[in-house]
């Protein structure tokens, strides 16, 4: 290549990255987007919270694998709603709720649990692909589905999602203790007389819920950023079932509400900002715990 020719591909590939950057960090108009979706920053906060409180839980019962399985139903639920012109948040409710219901009654073991979320899948997530497939409209509207759409959120669908963060956290509340000591050993939990089955059927459809208000903000394929890094991130510094809630609620919110907050000065969807933030608070607990255990 001729000296002419490098210099001309170098000032093109500084341009190229300075067009990326440009998609990543606009901050023209700050404030006022800020104003204008003031809802989905309170949304995203509500999120956060509950995502915090519901992740400790999944991971005391191994149920990381049952989040993915209960996104794709609830990706389908959505897809279907918007298909036939329903209401979106609807339909991934129902999705969502219906794949924990299945999920409770049907695999209450660990192998079980496993075979049954192997089996709802790849049905939910080919359900929602022909769902989508069939949608004449916005190709927005399919993108959004499945990445998150920090727009997407109004006055009314902020009052429904702060009525259905308040049924979690208060159900959550009254079936704490019961569900901690099943979480922790569910055969002397039902050795003692608690009705193991019917807390875990409970628990599946607040984590139903869980999900399906994640989905509408980060999208269905990246709901594990929400309900399982923050606290697998807090159980690598801590111990403490308290400690424990309050470092996964606090990471949640730092990456629910730092990205909304990065995301609306770029032009790309909330989704890689929230899990790279969370990403990174995992690897900095990771590694601040190996620092810990070699001392």
């Amino acid at each position: 290549m001729t000296p002419a020719a490098v210099a001309t591909v170098v000032p093109t590939a500084a341009r190229d990255w300075q067009d990326v950057l440009s998609s990543v960090f606009v901050f023209e108009n700050y404030g006022e987007l800020l104003a204008l979706l003031s809802s989905s920053i309170w949304a995203g906060a509500l999120l956060g919270l509950v995502g915090g409180v519901v992740g400790t839980f999944v991971l005391m019962r191994d149920l990381a694998f049952s989040v993915h399985g209960i996104a794709e139903l609830s990706f389908a639920g959505a897809a279907a709603a918007l298909l036939i012109g329903a209401d979106v948040v609807t339909g991934s409710l129902v999705g969502s709720v219906l794949a924990a219901l299945i999920m409770g009654v049907m695999g209450l073991r660990s192998r079980e649990s496993n075979s049954v979320v192997g089996v709802l899948m790849p049905f939910g997530l080919g359900l929602g692909i022909l769902f989508l497939a069939l949608y004449q409209g916005r190709s927005a509207n399919k993108f959004s589905l499945l990445t998150g759409q920090i727009v997407s959120v109004d006055t009314v669908q902020l009052t429904t999602m702060a009525v259905l963060s308040g049924v979690v956290l208060t159900g959550l509340a009254v079936v704490w203790r019961p569900l901690t000591f099943a979480s922790a050993d569910p055969y002397v939990a039902q050795a003692k007389g608690l009705p193991v089955r019917g807390l875990s059927i409970v628990f599946m459809v607040l984590l139903g819920v869980s999900v399906a208000l994640s989905v509408q903000i980060v999208g269905a394929l990246l709901v594990l950023a929400l309900l399982i890094t923050p606290a697998a991130a807090a159980m690598h510094l801590t111990a403490s079932p308290v400690r424990l809630v309050v470092l996964s609620v606090l990471f949640a919110e730092l990456a629910m509400v730092g990205g909304m907050l990065l995301a609306l000065g770029g032009s790309l969807p909330i989704s890689p900002y929230v899990t790279t933030i969370s990403f990174t608070v995992w690897l900095l607990a990771r590694a601040a715990s190996g620092l810990r255990t070699r001392r």
